[in-house]
């Protein structure tokens, strides 16, 4: 049976994410680096992501597309990498709480915030993530309770909704709060995170030298 992993992405892209996520895994794989508006948009591509967008992993002949989905499924299929806490564990319903949350809250509420949107008071039942601040508050205290989100055990969540948190500071959609620099610190200098940055930092590095 065919297992090989690819990953199809670009690296200025969530497929920074998928990358450090199978870093974590410590599985070999391939990576089929795609151009926005054209190897994007392939048929044959799209075949496999009718959005015409990545990250996309396909594995063996299960494809995923969606980086949360990615990484999550990443932690399921590798059990032995320890990055999501097994069913049963009283650790298993947080992990899906704070995933769901950073693929939808987070992730909406710092489209919105990039996009200069801001929902007005008497929409925010509407939105579901009610206001921005709000969930910059509630991030606040979750990274502030542990050195993870999960308190002392490091996992998939911490993968995704730590980028979320790194690039919202980067670019400035998320507020350089002492809680999340400290976090960040802590999860950007794994080696499996140090690798996967290294890797798309070289790809970029070699796309501006051409350019030139």
């Amino acid at each position: 049976m065919n297992d090989e992993l690819v990953l199809y992405t670009n690296p200025m892209s969530r497929g920074r994410i998928a990358r450090w996520m199978l870093e974590e895994v410590g599985r070999p794989y391939r990576a089929e680096i795609l151009e926005y508006g054209t190897t994007m948009k392939a048929t044959a591509y799209l075949g496999l992501n009718p959005m015409g967008k990545v990250p996309t992993l396909r594995h063996g002949e299960t494809v995923v597309t969606e980086a949360a989905a990615i990484c999550a499924y990443l932690a399921d299929i590798f059990p032995e990498a320890g990055l999501a806490p097994q069913i049963g564990s009283p650790l298993r319903g947080p992990y899906y709480r704070w995933m769901f949350f950073a693929a939808g809250p987070v992730e909406h509420a710092l489209a919105d915030k990039a996009l200069g949107f801001i929902v007005p008071p008497e929409r925010r039942g509407i939105a579901g993530y009610g206001s921005f601040d709000d969930v910059v508050t509630v991030l606040d205290g979750l990274v502030s309770q542990g050195d993870y989100v999960l308190g002392a055990t490091f996992s998939a969540v911490d993968v995704y909704l730590g980028s979320q948190i790194g690039w919202g500071m980067q670019f400035g959609t998320i507020p350089r709060l002492g809680s999340f620099e400290r976090y960040w610190e802590r999860i950007s200098t794994r080696p499996a995170a140090l690798r996967a940055r290294a890797i798309d930092d070289a790809l970029v590095a070699e796309r501006e030298a051409a350019k030139g």
